[in-house]
């Protein structure tokens, strides 16, 4: 049974020991939005037929629900090719063709930080956001709309290094809170000057190097805090509990409930 929220609460596909299909429809009288997991590598896909294309657009209908897509996490988006268009950039609008009719919320999106590893200059951080700034653009064409791309904060480089391509284009933003916290930095701050521009938030534990984990994990206070927040702000995007297991996503779900519940 969904409750009424001010922001839709979503999970991931992928929390039941099951195919994606089996998930969405044990899910969807549970939450308001799915984050739709899609792969396709070394021959394997999950992407969906025009069957499965169908049956996810009536669950939607009949249940409220909205999907957020999670583009392949192997895209190379800000490879530095001289301009020119990656071959990754062909498997996400693959992707985004295969589920555009589903009007997803958001195409969350990650900015590959290959070239940010070693040796960075100022003159490889600028060429690195301009064939980021391209390559976005290149997928915005393809889902026609730069405001549903979400772009991802990841834990292995800085979001200080994409965060001035908001100048540049309209796109909105994914904030991963499990991904600041295995950075070892607070993510309220950023979330409070950016929550205009972010379209989905990620909520997840982290522990031992491990993250994806349950709520629990979450330091003390962090999510009545960021409850609070998304209440203060009026957000009305999505708040995706993005764990994969039935065991942490009840909990986790039960935990934000509890807690909107104590809330006049």
């Amino acid at each position: 049974m969904k409750l009424q929220l001010p922001f839709r609460l979503g999970s991931t596909s992928y929390v039941y020991p099951a195919d994606m299909m089996t998930n969405v429809r044990r899910l969807s009288p549970l939450v308001d939005d799915v984050e739709l997991v899609l792969f396709e590598v070394d021959g394997q896909s999950n992407l969906p037929s025009q069957v499965i294309v169908a049956e996810l657009k009536a669950l939607a209908s009949a249940h409220n629900l909205t999907y957020t897509v999670h583009l392949p996490l192997d895209l190379r988006v800000a490879a530095c090719d001289d301009g020119q268009r990656h071959s990754s950039m062909d498997k996400a609008c693959c992707v985004i063709r295969s589920t555009r009719s589903l009007n997803p919320w958001a195409y969350v999106i990650h900015l590959d930080g290959t070239e940010l590893q070693v040796g960075l200059t100022s003159a490889t951080l600028a060429r690195w956001r301009d064939q980021a700034a391209l390559s976005l653009e290149m997928i915005g064409q393809e889902v026609g709309d730069l405001r549903l791309l979400a772009v991802e904060n990841l834990e292995n480089y800085d979001p200080q290094a994409f965060l001035p391509l908001l100048d540049r284009l309209p796109v909105s933003l994914c904030v991963d809170v499990g991904h600041f916290l295995k950075r070892g930095e607070d993510t309220l701050p950023y979330l409070q000057a950016l929550l205009g521009r972010t379209r989905v938030v990620h909520l997840h534990g982290f522990r031992d190097g491990r993250d994806h984990r349950g709520l629990d994990l979450l330091p003390d206070g962090l999510l009545t805090q960021m409850l609070d927040l998304l209440l203060a702000a009026h957000y009305h995007g999505v708040l995706t509990v993005e764990v994969f297991t039935e065991h942490h996503f009840s909990r986790g779900r039960e935990l934000i409930l509890t807690l909107m519940g104590e809330r006049p």
